[in-house]
C-alpha cells in the first residue's frame, strides 16, 4: 500500500437521484479540493428508500448512477466508492444492494452485493431489507494503483468473518458504507468499526448517511477513518452532512503487525474452519 488521502463522506439522501447526486458532486469537489485520491460515498448515497420498499427503477451497472460515477473519478483523477446503489436483479424482481469500486480511469475495479440483510426487529418496529433485496453470494475486493480495498455495506460490519477473509486476500484497506440507524449507532459504530480495524490490522474506511430521511427513517452518521491500531483519524459527527478526511499511511500498517503481530499467528487450520486434528 502506498500513502493516499482518504475521504469518508457523509450524507442525508432521500428518494431523488438528482438531488442526491448533486449534493454527492459538490461533497466530491470539496474532498478533492482537500486532497483526496480516494472519496467514498455511504450506501443508498444516490437512492434512498423506505424500508422494505422496492425502488422501481433500480439500475444496471451501465446506468445513471455508476456513470456518473466513472465520469466524475475521470474528471477529477480520484478513485470513488459508490457506496451503494439500487441495481437491479434480473431473475427476482428485487434489487441488489449493491457497492461499485471505480478507479480514477474510470474503469470498475470491483462490484460487491451486499451478503448480510438486515432483518431485525427493533424497539417493536420491524425492519426486513430481504423483503425488497437480494443478498449477494461472494466476497469482493479491487486493486487501485495504491492498494487492495475490501468492500462490505453496513450489516455486514457485524460478520468479523467477512473482514478476516479480505485481509487474507491482501486488502489493506476496508470499506463499510452505511446507512447505520441512529438506534444502534451510539452504541455500536465506533465499537465495530475500530474492532474490525484492530483485530485485522487494517484501515476502515466508513462513509454514512445521517439525519432523518422520512417519518420512519433516521441514520447515526459519524462517517469514521480508522487506523490499524484502532485510533479514529476522522470523524464527521453526527450534525448533517459533511467529510471525515485522513491521510492513510501504510507506516501505521507496518508498526501494526510489528507491535502485535496477530495476523502472523493465526491458525491456518482455524482460517479453513477445520478443527486441529483435519489440519
Amino acid at each position: 500500500m502506498r500513502k493516499i488521502i482518504a475521504a469518508a463522506v457523509q450524507m442525508t439522501s432521500g428518494p431523488s437521484r438528482d438531488t442526491n447526486l448533486s449534493t454527492a458532486e459538490r461533497l466530491l469537489h470539496r474532498a478533492a479540493e482537500a486532497g483526496a485520491g480516494f472519496v467514498a460515498f455511504p450506501e443508498n448515497f444516490a437512492r434512498m428508500a423506505t424500508e422494505g420498499v422496492v425502488i422501481p427503477d433500480a439500475e444496471s451497472l451501465d446506468g445513471p448512477i455508476v456513470g456518473w460515477g466513472r465520469q466524475k473519478a475521470r474528471e477529477l483523477n480520484v478513485d470513488l466508492l459508490l457506496g451503494s446503489i439500487p441495481e437491479r436483479a434480473p431473475r427476482s424482481g428485487l434489487r441488489r444492494n449493491t457497492s461499485v469500486l471505480v478507479d480514477r480511469t474510470g474503469r470498475i475495479a470491483a462490484v460487491y452485493r451486499k451478503i448480510h440483510l438486515f432483518d431485525v426487529c427493533l424497539d417493536g418496529r420491524t425492519l426486513e431489507e430481504s423483503s425488497a433485496v437480494e443478498a449477494g453470494r461472494e466476497l469482493a475486493w479491487g486493486d487501485l494503483e495504491w492498494g487492495r480495498v475490501g468492500l462490505s455495506v453496513c450489516y455486514d460490519l457485524r460478520f468479523p468473518e467477512i473482514y478476516r477473509a479480505l485481509r487474507f486476500s491482501g486488502a489493506e484497506l476496508l470499506t463499510v458504507p452505511s446507512a447505520f440507524t441512529a438506534r444502534t449507532g451510539p452504541d455500536h459504530w465506533h465499537l465495530l468499526l475500530r474492532a474490525r480495524a484492530v483485530e485485522n490490522q487494517a484501515f476502515v474506511v466508513a462513509p454514512a448517511q445521517v439525519g432523518r430521511h422520512g417519518p420512519t427513517r433516521e441514520s447515526y452518521g459519524h462517517a469514521l477513518i480508522v487506523d490499524p491500531w484502532g485510533e479514529i483519524l476522522a470523524d464527521a459527527g453526527g450534525d448533517g452532512e459533511g467529510l471525515a478526511l485522513a491521510e492513510l499511511d501504510p507506516d501505521r500498517l507496518q508498526r501494526a503487525g510489528q507491535q502485535v503481530p496477530c495476523l502472523e499467528h493465526a491458525k491456518s487450520w482455524l482460517r479453513r474452519g477445520k478443527s486441529r486434528e483435519e489440519k
